[in-house]
């Protein structure tokens, strides 16, 4: 059975084609987002880890070293397995500070661009084998389907093609940063392409060569040897130092990396990938020993590596062979386009950039997406000129565990990224250096060294990297690498940059960043400083994805604002040119204020929103310290009075509810604002208290939307140190906390105070008027003689009639002075006896005080009360009652209303209505009318005590009061209301304003007198 070169090449593009079409229409839109997300193919596309060995090297290695080759699976199955620990901090990290690669993720830890540019060479040269692995056995599968056919030949058309398919892939868009959707269903399908391949295998040698499962168990019971083959190596192998390197394959590895953590769509798919890829890489595992005894029954000729193709051939199937030909080739082509693209990235970002960056003047993004392609053309190039080196000398496993091997030596560092805050880059750099080193010495050299041409005869140490002695020097390397990487770290000092990234990588740590002030003090700056490295062009378009991924706007000034602002653009520059030289860059153009004398204090409010994120992941004693720190959050929030809370620069940390009510301005406009930049009349008040001596400020003035308010200040220091507390200061040390200050708003206090003492003041004029009315009786009682005797003297009748007039007034001033003399008596009723009160004389000495006001003479009031009613009661206080009544409705009616005061019973009640045509009481008022200090009068004009006073001594002579407001004519209500009110009360104003109802008990004074 014998493939035409033509057939295969057909084979080959034919397949390449179907996945950019995939990769194509996915980009497009057509398949829905649902699918491109789903858990499942997120696992499917890290199989991408499958790669030609597991196709064709496994089963040889099952050959010559048994249950071992179990390891390569087993190993990435574990590290899964322990994904919430192991790989979830990973990719926290790589996406929410877009680190695309291992370089990037260790630039950033160990904030160096030596170690992302180390990690890059090592990387670069550790993965070499591994392409020169899928090269070698897409060229050998090609040459066994068609023996005329050159292995070099194919490989450079395979390499030709990879070239152009990782373009299209991974590189035709301008940033890397971007998720690449059809990159990941395209190794999606290719992983489906591998499953459904090996499981046809499966399926074919265990009943197409073995007839059934049943014959296959009986082949191996006649045939020890057979299941010998795979056990006795195990008992020697160093499985261990395997599982190991597998393991670490997770993170380490390029093209791992890339899927499970740079093109993650879906961060909760980490979960279902947990089980998901053990599961898949189970059923790659379990054809591996299907194919070897099958592969020995049929006697398969051609090398144990290349059982699974010879397999096909042996039995002449050549859809058995087309399906092992296009797995290889998935496997191949998917490890190759992935890690390529992920090497280009690295590469790009910490060996071209760090060297030459592009002018400000070119486009950077076209710039970046050429200089990648050219970086994926070049990679590719150099593991086609590794593999014709190599040329066949060694065989699949040796070259993948060279690059595995490689890659291990990343280990070291990476536990100190995730568990180790106290490592540092002097220590990783060293450490890496060294294991390097011992790789390259006693691995890669040797290797080379038995190509011929390359002249590294003296390397030539009769190593071959094999399971049998790769122990020795990949042990050595990594034992070392650990020690002097721990060495180096304990004996050497972290920077402060270090120690602010290994909080961030901490697992489950809360990053606390630092509120250092920014030299930048708008949007605009920051895209006028950026604008010189990048461009304008470039700096805009960053700024604007930065503000649109925060949800800020281009007028954005406050300090807490601008400081996310500046950590997102460096995250954002992060992943399109890499940690290192985006520090750089922020570093540089967009710097903190003196930094370096500068101390810096936590970002609570950062702190405060990290922990609600994380409130469903705390448990036990962080839970509970959570609860309380939400309890005195809220207490501090609810409280009654204002409270801000500003840092040692002034800048606003705290606003609760209490202040956002006085100054009517949200704690979402002013929280991370300067105090100088909120609105006036706050601005200047919290400037000065705050940078004054004093302690608190009592009853302040000031105009709040044209009405005066009275706020009462209070501050006091936060942290301070002991020497502070002992001087009992209010200045806080910069960097070692704020001030609270409490506002307290006391206008009603004020305004209460202000009534208090009107109140007082109107008492001392009354009792005053009680006193000169009483010093009037006497000259008035004279006047009354002196008028009575000129009347009876004279017999002029002119004469006469003057004295009449004099008469009348003289009586009249009479009554309005006892009238007074009785007010005035009134209200002391500590000792107080009721007796029957007529109702009418009450109401009319009432009217006569109140229409003394000058305001009273231009209202009609009217007595229409009974004369036979009566109540028990204190006569002054009762008259108290129609006095503050009758002056409300005098002060709601307008020049020619009328006001009414009528009366009905029953027998027990006597209701006395006092009615005006005002514009009423609000309904919003009503209900709380009879509460002290309320009021409807303009400020100044009513103290609110009024109808207080009426409530309490209609409640002491038992009755009761009612409030109607309004009335409107000409309705069941109004005549039910007024049917004893005369004709002409809606002939004024057309409505009544207020009825006022006071049902007090009836009494008989012929009956209390008897009874009495």
């Amino acid at each position: 059975m014998v493939f035409s070169l033509t057939q295969l090449l057909s084979l080959g593009f034919g397949y390449l084609a179907i996945l950019f079409l995939i990769a194509y229409i996915t980009e497009q839109g057509y398949i829905p987002a649902k699918i491109i997300r789903h858990p499942v193919t997120y696992v499917l596309s890290i199989g991408v880890y499958v790669s030609a060995w597991a196709i064709y090297g496994s089963v040889g290695f099952a050959y010559q070293y048994g249950y071992n080759f179990l390891t390569y699976y087993l190993g990435l199955s574990g590290a899964f397995l322990l994904a919430p620990i192991v790989l979830a901090p990973i990719l926290r990290l790589s996406q929410t500070y877009q680190l695309g690669s291992l370089a990037d993720l260790f630039a950033y830890r160990y904030r160096s661009q030596w170690a992302g540019s180390l990690v890059t060479i090592v990387m670069l040269m550790g993965v070499m084998p591994l392409l020169a692995l899928q090269i070698q056995a897409v060229a050998d599968s090609v040459q066994i389907l068609n023996q005329g056919t050159t292995p070099s030949t194919f490989a450079f058309v395979f390499v030709v093609f990879m070239i152009l398919f990782a373009i299209l892939f991974g590189a035709r868009h301008f940033t890397a940063r971007e998720k690449h959707e059809g990159l990941v269903v395209a190794m999606a399908f290719e992983s489906l392409v591998k499953l459904i391949s090996i499981a046809i295998v499966a399926w074919f040698c265990v009943y197409e060569v073995f007839g059934s499962y049943g014959e296959l168990e009986a082949w191996l019971q006649e045939r020890p040897q057979a299941l010998e083959l795979l056990y006795a190596p195990l008992h020697q192998g160093p499985w261990r130092s395997l599982i190991l390197a597998f393991f670490a394959a997770a993170v380490v590895m390029p093209h791992v990396y890339h899927m499970a953590f740079t093109e993650n769509l879906n961060p909760r798919a980490l979960i279902t990938a947990t089980w998901g890829v053990p599961l898949y890489l189970f059923l790659f595992a379990f054809a591996v020993p299907l194919i070897l005894w099958a592969a020995l029954k049929v006697k398969v000729p051609t090398d144990p590596e290349y059982f699974t193709l010879g397999l096909a051939i042996a039995t002449n199937s050549p859809k058995l062979a087309i399906a092992v030909f296009l797995a290889g080739l998935s496997a191949a082509s998917g490890i190759m386009i992935v890690t390529t693209l992920a090497l280009a990235a690295m590469v790009q970002n910490h060996l071209v950039l760090p060297l030459y960056q592009p002018s400000a003047k070119r486009n950077i993004y076209t710039w970046l997406l050429w200089t990648r392609r050219i970086l994926i053309a070049t990679i590719l190039t150099i593991s086609f000129l590794f593999y014709q080196a190599l040329d066949g000398a060694h065989d699949l496993s040796e070259l993948g565990l060279l690059a595995f091997v490689a890659t291990l030596q990343f280990v070291p560092g990476l536990l100190g990224v995730v568990f180790w805050p106290g490592a540092n880059r002097k220590g990783f750099i060293a450490g890496l250096t060294m294991g390097f080193i011992i790789w390259l010495l006693g691995m890669l050299l040797p290797v080379l060294a038995s190509v011929e041409g390359l002249g590294l005869g003296i390397f030539d140490l009769g190593f071959s990297p094999s399971v049998d002695n790769w122990q020795a020097p990949s042990m050595m390397a990594t034992l070392l690498n650990s020690i002097i990487f721990v060495l180096v770290s304990l004996m050497t000092k972290q920077s402060p940059e270090e120690k602010a990234a290994a909080a961030t990588c901490t697992v489950d740590n809360l990053r606390s960043p630092y509120r250092w002030e920014i030299a930048a003090n708008s949007v605009k700056d920051f895209i006028t400083q950026l604008s010189k490295p990048l461009g304008s062009t470039t700096a805009k378009r960053e700024i604007e994805l930065a503000l649109n991924e925060l949800a800020m706007s281009m007028e954005e000034t406050r300090p807490s604002s601008l400081r996310r602002l500046r950590d997102q653009v460096e995250t954002n520059l992060s992943g399109l040119l890499g940690p290192s030289v985006a520090q750089e860059i922020i570093d540089e153009y967009l710097p903190y204020k003196s930094h370096g004398e500068q101390i810096g204090t936590e970002d609570i409010n950062f702190i405060e929103n990290r922990l609600e994120d994380y409130r469903d992941r705390l448990t036990g004693l962080a839970a509970e310290l959570d609860n309380m720190r939400r309890f005195h959050r809220q207490t501090l929030h609810d409280l009654p009075m204002g409270v801000c809370s500003l840092g040692h620069d002034n800048e606003i940390l705290g606003w609760n509810r209490a202040i956002e009510n006085l100054t009517g301005i949200s704690a979402n406009n002013v929280i991370g604002s300067k105090i100088n930049f909120i609105d006036e009349p706050w601005h200047q008040l919290l400037i000065d208290f705050v940078g004054d001596d004093t302690i608190q400020h009592q009853h302040k003035e000031i105009e709040i939307n044209g009405s005066p308010r009275w706020i009462s200040l209070h501050k006091a220091a936060v942290d301070l140190n002991s020497e502070q507390k002992a001087k009992h200061s209010t200045t806080p040390l910069p960097g070692q906390g704020g001030l609270v200050v409490v506002i307290e708003d006391v206008t009603e206090i004020q305004l209460l105070e202000a009534k208090l003492t009107h109140s007082e003041r109107l008492a001392s004029i009354g009792r005053l008027a009680a006193g000169v009315a009483h010093e009037i009786g006497n000259p008035i009682t004279g006047i009354d003689c002196l008028a009575q005797e000129m009347r009876s003297e004279s017999d002029d009748k002119a004469v006469s009639e003057v004295a009449d007039q004099i008469l009348g007034q003289t009586r009249r001033v009479s009554r309005i002075v006892q009238s007074l003399m009785s007010f005035s008596r009134s209200g002391n009723h500590s000792q107080e006896v009721f007796e029957p009160v007529d109702i009418t004389y009450c109401v009319q000495e009432a009217i006569d005080l109140v229409l003394l006001a000058a305001n009273a003479k231009e209202l009609n009031f009217e007595n229409r009360c009974s004369h036979q009613l009566y109540v028990l009661g204190d006569p002054q206080r009762l008259m108290q009652i129609f006095i503050n009544l009758l002056t409300n409705a005098r002060d709601a009616s307008v020049l020619g209303d009328l006001i009414y005061v009528t009366d009905s019973c029953t027998d027990q009640t006597v209701n006395i209505h006092v009615i005006d045509h005002g514009n009423g009481i609000p309904e919003d008022v009503q209900e709380k009318i009879f509460e002290p200090f309320v009021t409807t009068k303009d400020p100044g004009k009513g103290t609110g005590l009024g109808l207080a006073l009426v409530y309490s001594i209609v409640k002491d002579h038992y009755g009761h009061i009612e409030i109607t407001s309004p009335l409107e004519p000409n309705t069941k209500e109004f005549h039910s209301q007024a049917v004893d009110i005369c004709a002409d009360v809606t002939g004024t104003t057309g409505n009544i304003g207020t009825k006022v109802t006071i049902a007090l008990p009836r009494c008989y004074p012929d009956k209390h007198d008897n009874e009495a």
